[in-house]
């Protein structure tokens, strides 16, 4: 038997995610290049289909319905879906196409997106989507991801992780902050110092300052930031010491932008991972990124074993 499809035209559909979107009729008609009645049609058309309202008018304003909310939040993934897929095919004609990467901002913006450049060299085929996420897990069932790169434990469940680095720890500065003083300081000194502090890791500080043996130091003493690349850039502005993966500061430490005056490093259980669900192992894209990404690592990884 044929399956008789009982959905909307598309043209309904963007109307709605549209209209949805700017809460108007009239700005939807604008960006879809229609008339105001035509939407308001092609809305009224699809509640008389479906037997609901999905819009009304609360004192002149239009509001979605708890059902309309709902259905919306349901077919936006499924026409972003449809118009990566069409961008695939008018790009890359059926060869190569798009990887969608998440990736967290600061990883991102520091280490991923210079030796991006590397990547498209070799593999000219193959066009990054790369997109942002501050919270982990990224949630790869609703959002159409292919891969994420992420900073943590390798507990989720259902996934596949890459490890990119050793989970090391660094404290770094900028070069005149540590310079006021001189380089001859104990870690105790450190109590004359700022620390600056990650909102989302309070004790980093205490059990760096543990294994250093340092003792007479403020561990949770120091301004706080919510992200690592906020502390990257207040570490590089002179504003204090920071603590952070290596991997993260990398090539800041390698322009001299940032110094590590200690030797003595944290070993966390947190470290960055290529993370892909399974349903991606036999993805020939994917594993053409995961190859690149975890190689980069390791190369940065040997060179900085060198360098100790």
């Amino acid at each position: 038997m044929t399956m008789r499809w009982r959905t909307p035209s598309l043209v309904a559909l963007r109307a709605l995610e549209c209209a949805a979107r700017h809460m108007s009729f009239t700005k939807a008609a604008l960006e879809l290049h229609l008339t105001q009645s035509a939407i308001s049609h092609q809305i009224r058309a699809m509640e008389d289909m479906l037997g609901v309202r999905l819009f009304e008018r609360v004192r002149q304003r239009l509001v979605l319905t708890d059902v309309g909310r709902a259905y919306v939040e349901e077919i936006r993934d499924a026409l972003e879906r449809m118009q990566a897929a069409t961008f695939n095919v008018l790009a890359h004609h059926g060869q190569g196409g798009v990887l969608r990467i998440a990736t967290q901002p600061a990883i991102g913006m520091k280490w991923l997106i210079p030796r991006l450049g590397d990547f498209s060299n070799r593999h000219p085929g193959i066009l990054i989507s790369l997109v942002t996420r501050s919270k982990t897990p990224f949630d790869f069932a609703s959002e159409p991801l292919d891969a994420a790169i992420h900073f943590g434990r390798p507990d989720w469940p259902d996934v596949i992780m890459n490890r990119l680095d050793a989970g090391e720890q660094v404290v770094v500065c900028a070069p005149g902050y540590w310079r006021r003083g001189g380089y001859s300081r104990p870690a105790s000194r450190l109590s004359r110092l700022v620390l600056l502090q990650h909102i989302g890791r309070p004790d980093a500080w205490q059990r760096w300052l543990h294994v250093a043996e340092a003792t007479g130091v403020n561990a949770w003493a120091g301004p706080r930031y919510e992200h690592f690349y906020m502390i990257v850039q207040a570490a590089v502005a002179g504003m204090g010491m920071a603590l952070l993966p290596r991997l993260l500061v990398v090539d800041d430490l390698a322009s001299g932008r940032l110094v590590a005056p200690f030797r003595v490093t944290l070993v966390s259980e947190d470290a960055y991972y290529l993370v892909y669900p399974e349903a991606q192992r036999h993805n020939p894209k994917v594993n053409v990124f995961r190859d690149w990404v975890v190689a980069e690592a390791d190369r940065i990884d040997q060179k900085n074993r060198k360098n100790q």
